[in-house]
Order: C-alpha cells, then sequence, then structure tokens
C-alpha cells in the first residue's frame, strides 16, 4: 500500500526532525522522511520515512516525490541537488541561496562583513604564512563540516596549527573573543518575510557541545538584547531564509555582540521553547516552511532552563525515567532514542519557574540523574 500524500519533506533523520512530529501531529501536517538508517531518532516516531543518502540526488528525488516543500534537520544537503530540487517544482526552504551561509564559514562572514553585521575580525588562511600574518592567538576552523566543536583549533603558535593545516580542509582564522558569555537569537520567518522573535537567551558549552541554556539571558542589558534581535532580522531578510535562523553570539567584556555561527534550523539553543514558550521553534519552524501563519513567540513564564543529557554511567535511559519522575516531577523530559555514547546528546530536560536559581538546579538535577544517577547536590 502506497504512502498517503505528504505535505512536507524533511531531510535528515536525528532529533531535530524527531522533534518536528511533534509539532507536526498537533497540526495535521504529513512529513516523509529520508534517515540514514532505519533506526535513526526520527524514523522512530515519524512512519513514512525512506532509508537513503541525503547526498544521492535520486534519494532526495525519491523522498520529494509528490512533496511540495521540502526542510531539513542539518544544512549538508548539497547546494546543486538543491537547486534541482527547486527546478523541478519543489520549495526548498531554507532554500539553497541561503543555506549557502550556513554550510560555509567563509561565505558567511563575507556576506555579513558586507551588511555591516558585527563579527570577529576574520581572514580565509592556505597557509602557515597566512596564519602567521593575521596573528596569533586565533581560532582556525573549516569552512564546512564543522560542527560540536569539530573542525575547530585553537591555536597559540604555528605548531599548534599542525594539525589544522595538514587536514587538506578549507580553513578561516578568526580572532580569539574575549567574552563574557554566548548569547543566542532566534527569529521564523515566512516567506513573505513576516517574522516573530524568541527571547534572547544564554547558553553554556562544555567541551565544545551546547550544555545549558538560560530563557531569558538573565541581566542582559535590554538595549543587547534589542540588538541581538535586530541583528537576527537582518540577517533573515538579507538572506532570505524561510523557517527558523540561530545567530549564536558573543557578548564580549566590553559590551559588543559579535555574531558566532548561524544556523538555519531549529537550534538546541531553542530547545526551551517547547516546554518555555507559546510557540516552540519546531511549530514556528514548520508554520514558516508551509507559509503558515506564525505563532506568538512569548516566555511562558519569567525564567526556562534547558539542559542537555549527555552520554554517562547510565546506559538505559528509559529505565531510568521512573526514577527521574519520581525525584523532579515538575521537569519536562525530551529523550531522543539514540544509544547512549560517552558525550552524545541523548536528550534535554527544561525546567520553568518564577525563581532562576530554582529552575537551573530541578534542570540540572534531572540531567545529572540521567548522567550518572546521582546529583550533585
Amino acid at each position: 500500500m502506497s504512502s498517503p500524500r505528504a505535505d512536507l519533506a524533511v531531510i535528515g533523520g536525528g532529533q531535530l526532525a524527531r522533534m518536528m512530529q511533534q509539532a507536526a501531529i498537533g497540526l495535521g501536517v504529513h512529513i516523509r522522511l529520508l534517515a540514514e538508517g532505519p533506526d535513526v531518532s526520527a524514523a522512530q516516531v515519524i512512519g513514512d520515512h525512506r532509508v537513503g543518502d541525503y547526498t544521492n540526488l535520486d534519494d532526495l528525488r525519491a523522498v520529494a516525490a509528490d512533496v511540495p516543500v521540502v526542510t531539513f534537520d542539518h544544512e549538508h544537503v548539497p547546494s546543486e541537488h538543491l537547486r534541482t530540487l527547486e527546478a523541478e517544482g519543489h520549495a526548498c526552504r531554507p532554500g539553497p541561496h541561503a543555506l549557502l551561509f550556513a554550510q560555509d564559514k567563509g561565505e558567511m562572514r563575507a556576506r555579513l562583513g558586507e551588511l555591516g553585521v558585527p563579527c570577529p575580525r576574520n581572514a580565509p588562511i592556505t597557509s602557515l604564512a597566512d596564519l602567521e600574518a593575521f596573528g596569533f592567538p586565533a581560532v582556525v576552523k573549516t569552512t564546512r563540516g564543522g560542527y560540536d566543536g569539530k573542525g575547530v583549533w585553537f591555536v597559540q603558535s604555528a605548531a599548534d596549527a599542525e594539525e589544522a593545516l595538514a587536514s587538506g580542509r578549507a580553513l578561516i582564522a578568526e580572532e580569539l573573543v574575549d567574552f563574557r558569555r554566548e548569547l543566542a537569537a532566534l527569529v521564523a520567518r515566512r516567506p513573505s518575510g513576516d517574522m516573530v522573535a524568541w527571547p534572547v537567551v544564554e547558553s553554556w558549552q562544555a567541551y565544545g557541545v551546547c550544555k545549558e541554556v538560560v530563557a531569558p539571558a538573565p541581566e542582559l542589558d535590554p538595549a543587547l538584547a534589542r540588538e541581538a534581535e535586530a541583528i537576527a532580522r537582518t540577517i533573515a531578510a538579507a538572506l532570505d531564509v524561510t523557517g527558523v535562523l540561530a545567530v549564536e553570539l558573543f557578548e564580549t567584556v566590553d559590551g559588543r555582540l559579535l555574531v558566532n555561527e548561524l544556523a538555519m534550523r531549529p537550534h538546541n539553543t531553542g530547545h526551551w521553547t517547547i516546554d518555555g514558550a507559546a510557540t516552540s521553534q519546531f511549530e514556528n519552524h514548520l508554520r514558516a516552511v508551509l507559509d503558515l501563519p506564525l505563532g506568538p513567540a512569548e516566555a511562558r513564564e519569567p525564567w526556562s532552563v534547558m539542559v542537555n543529557i549527555l552520554g554517562g554511567s547510565i546506559d538505559d535511559l528509559e529505565a531510568q525515567l521512573p526514577v527521574v519522575l519520581d525525584a523532579v516531577p515538575g521537569v519536562r523530559v525530551h529523550l531522543y532514542g539514540k544509544t547512549v555514547k560517552a558525550g552524545r546528546k541523548v536528550g534535554h530536560v527544561t525546567a520553568v519557574g518564577s525563581d532562576l536559581r530554582d529552575t537551573q538546579a530541578r534542570a540540572r538535577r534531572v540531567a545529572d540523574l540521567f548522567e550518572k544517577g546521582t546529583t550533585n547536590d
């Protein structure tokens, strides 16, 4: 029996696609998924899925057949394939013209520079001489393919740069920013240009992986919050982004904002919105790419704290669930159906409340119970 007609094709079967399905159910949206394997996170919850390779045009065509709109769990689909899908009548949202700037850090830095968006000092490099001319210390990044700390080198000297320069990858050097903290501004944008923005959040990283997000960012100067939102709106409009855009920023010690990274899809720093905002980033992403009116993005409670569950000593998260729910019943748990591996994102938890310290403590306690079976209390 053939599958019913789908409203939306989603490329990539990770946890972002899994959480899109939660929003799709409420909206009555039928998703067809291109998954990397039969048991990946999203394939466990989306019945209409095909296993294939997102770099293979025939696999993309098969999952997009008779589907009007295509969106993504990640930004790595080759641009030439997306242009082909567009030529064949599928609306890719965001489109290849926008995704380029999330796929390639060199292109992103050049375009943001043209727009006058504040960024760290940066330059493409191809040799040690280029890097020495740029100056130490520096952060060296691959222009394509890096994520969660991969493809990033912090270099204090020529010796530190050997691995990066030997990688054979296109590289960019950026100044090592003296920052107070990391922030993120998320917006959702329809094809018409209509946008909504969620409160600016603070994020905290552990070993290059997002560990905790607080919404809204505590003690953020209202003027800086407005500036961060304005930057996100400017980028979304100038790059013609459709869907969710996440702009990761540094708040420097001298009170400036600098753009660190872009993501053109739902983002880890927006997971709190499922339980803490009037409309989640996943629902508004679906609304945006399907050109439906966007939902309000205001916070439901004064504080929301999201903590990622990283793989630790507890290898059976489902068996641990009764312990967690009994210990801290008010915290919301989201498990991704992944095999536990050290440091791997296998779920997240969100607490909401009127007191930041209490909200943070509850979220951290639940994550600790999933990671090691105990807490730091």
